[in-house]
């Protein structure tokens, strides 16, 4: 019986700390990672690089909500160029060939944010450079 490796996660800040509908930076295993938190208290991390404008922007940006074929979709637009990133998966909703990377993110016991790993990166389309992805 095989085991998966264990996750190392990276302690980013309290909870508290990240505004509602905001987002912070963070630098986990060398890599610039923007951490969102939402009205309801849900969270978030993305790749902090924006592919279109090629800078690192992304936790600066404005976090909302669009409809997407009938479901809600909650996204940061960049604070560039504006293009809308689902928070969940990365994905451009302003161009399908683009995403971004997304990476694990838990609240821990004692209301710390951590960010783990990457969750999805490149495989499933263009994403910006940046990041190790």
């Amino acid at each position: 019986m095989t085991t998966a490796p264990a996750t190392t996660y990276t302690r980013v800040c309290r909870l508290d700390d990240i505004q509602r509908e905001g987002g912070v930076l963070a630098l986990v295993a060398g890599e610039a990672v923007a951490v969102f938190r939402t009205y309801d208290d849900r969270l978030f991390a993305l790749a902090n690089y924006d592919p279109f404008s090629r800078a690192s922007v992304l936790a600066r940006g404005i976090v909302g909500t669009r409809t997407v074929g009938g479901d809600e979709v909650t996204f940061v637009a960049s604070p560039m160029h504006k293009q809308a990133f689902d928070l969940s998966t990365g994905q451009c909703l302003d161009d399908a060939a683009v995403r971004v990377p997304t990476y694990d993110v838990r609240l821990g016991e004692d209301g710390t944010v951590l960010v783990g790993g990457l969750v999805d990166g490149p495989a499933g389309g263009r994403t910006g450079g940046g990041t190790s992805s």
